[in-house]
């Protein structure tokens, strides 16, 4: 953890963008010059004591009432180093900012699957507060911005920065550099918490879970998804991956881009319906360690369709944990947590689940 006491001294960099404040707590913001203001959201609170903060003298790191401090880099208070089990994704995410949006794509891939998750209606986070954990380059941040939540965005990885060049000009967002298991939000106090693409790739998919029910509200609503039993695993990939995780995060990250922009090419020559081409495509599908999205998202087009098979490529081969979970076990561990409501049913990456925090007898009364 990136948290010393008031004695330590914080991190500071030049040119670091200072912080406002106001009488009012929920008015405390960030002022990037020539940006919309990031504004500090009554949730958040030191790890250790549960405390508000405040910005420090020099305005380049927050304090909590007992005098913890929090630097902020490039705008971004940083609760975690980047150097974590999620180094290679904060590259990755760094690398490819863009093209994972709906904005950037002209489709409505991540707006839909948002949709799907949610039960069918984006109205289910409209005005409401969403923790959105493990948010990654921002393709559901900015679907839930532009439905009308407020959101409290985090990630383990230093690709904070590519979410928040890619969503801070909304004025009701807020995004931190932090760890799931120790995240800096008062508990009890979010509408929805939504968790997808991450929880698989955590240290223990069932405590990960656990903890993120800790910031429901009475009612609120959890949304996760995990890699199944049936995700894909040939040889190449399983071979590749344990040779690429015994190496530093920027080596890996280097030597799987070249690889994967290098097949791209040999598989982009099979992306047409010319007579046999499907035989050869198979054989590739099989065989080759390139994640070829071809069949999955030909809406994409080549250029675009090349790009996210390298991302995705990239994502499969150097996520330090990769755990699989079936809908049972996922159904299992939403009820051992006390939640209720709960629906889990094979989708997407894998598993999908939603399940509700139960009211307490006098507001189910109410």
């Amino acid at each position: 953890m990136v948290i010393s006491r008031s004695t330590s001294t914080c991190i500071s960099v030049p040119g670091v963008n200072k912080l406002k404040r106001t009488d009012q707590d929920s008015d405390r913001v960030f002022v990037p010059p020539g940006e919309s203001a990031m504004t500090l959201p009554p949730e958040l609170r030191c790890v250790i004591h549960q405390r508000q903060f405040s910005e420090s003298g020099d305005r380049s790191a927050l304090i909590c009432e007992e005098g913890c401090r929090v630097p902020v880099v490039n705008n971004i208070p940083r609760f975690v180093s980047s150097e974590n089990y999620a180094a290679a994704f904060g590259l990755q995410w760094n690398v490819f900012k863009k093209q994972m949006l709906d904005s950037f794509s002209g489709t409505t891939i991540f707006r839909d699957r948002l949709i799907g998750c949610l039960g069918g209606s984006l109205d289910v986070v409209r005005n409401k507060k969403v923790l959105e954990v493990g948010c990654g380059a921002g393709p559901f941040t900015e679907v839930l911005l532009s439905a009308g939540a407020t959101v409290f965005a985090c990630d383990l990885s230093n690709a904070v920065e590519a979410n928040y060049e890619n969503c801070c000009h909304s004025s009701k967002y807020f995004v931190c550099q932090a760890d799931v298991y120790a995240l800096p939000a008062q508990p009890n106090s979010f509408d929805v918490v939504l968790c997808l693409g991450v929880v698989q790739h955590t240290p223990d998919p069932e405590k990960t879970i656990a903890t993120l029910a800790r910031y429901l509200k009475p009612d609120g609503l959890l949304v996760i998804d995990h890699y199944s039993p049936s995700y894909p695993r040939p040889f190449s990939r399983r071979i590749l991956r344990a040779f690429l995780l015994r190496l530093p995060s920027s080596l890996t990250t280097k030597i799987t881009l070249g690889l994967a922009r290098t097949l791209v090419q040999v598989h982009k020559l099979t992306w047409n319906q010319r007579r046999g081409v499907w035989r050869v495509r198979r054989f590739l599908q099989f065989h080759s360690p390139l994640v070829d999205q071809y069949d999955d998202l030909p809406q994409l087009g080549p250029e675009l369709l090349g790009e996210w098979s390298v991302v995705i490529t990239h994502d499969t081969l150097t996520d330090h944990y990769k755990h699989l979970r079936s809908v049972e076990q996922i159904s299992a561990c939403l009820a051992e947590c006390g939640l209720t409501q709960i629906e889990t049913y094979y989708g997407g990456n894998g598993v999908e689940a939603r399940a509700r925090r139960p009211m307490s007898k006098v507001q189910a009364k109410a």
